[in-house]
């Protein structure tokens, strides 16, 4: 029996979340998802939902306004309560650098946003397989 699981979505840019999430769902129903538009939002979230609803993965955009991806991948990763839920870096870029500080900061992939929506749901279901069994 398949698990349900929550995603969330952090991109400044209202498209690429859904688009994101309609690739998710291509490749498999059930799953929960919530959007968030900064990592200013992300922290708030992931603080009201402390100890309840903490989501399964969190799918991560870099270049945001207000708090942007690298600042709330360092938060999260080094709080206690957060550091365990997996974050996928979900960026344009495909720096060496940015990828190095990536994980450096703790993230657990660094992928690079494809440019057609048939490889976005082949790497929504990488990503199912690898982190959401």
């Amino acid at each position: 029996m398949m698990k349900n699981y929550v995603i969330w979505i952090v991109d400044d840019d209202t498209d690429d979340r859904e688009i994101l999430r309609d690739a998710f769902e291509a490749g498999r129903a059930g799953d929960a998802y919530a959007f968030w538009e900064n990592g200013d939002a992300l922290i708030n979230g992931l603080e009201a939902h402390r100890g309840n609803g903490l989501p399964s993965l969190i799918m991560l955009d870099l270049n945001m306004p207000g708090k942007d991806g690298r600042e709330a991948l360092k938060e999260i990763k080094s709080n206690e309560d957060f550091h365990a839920i997996p974050i996928i870096v979900f960026t344009t870029s495909s720096s060496d650098r940015d990828k190095e500080h990536c994980y450096h900061l703790g993230a657990n992939c660094f992928v690079t946003k494809p440019d057609t929506f048939s490889k976005l749901v082949e790497l929504a279901k990488m990503v199912q397989s690898l982190w959401l069994p």
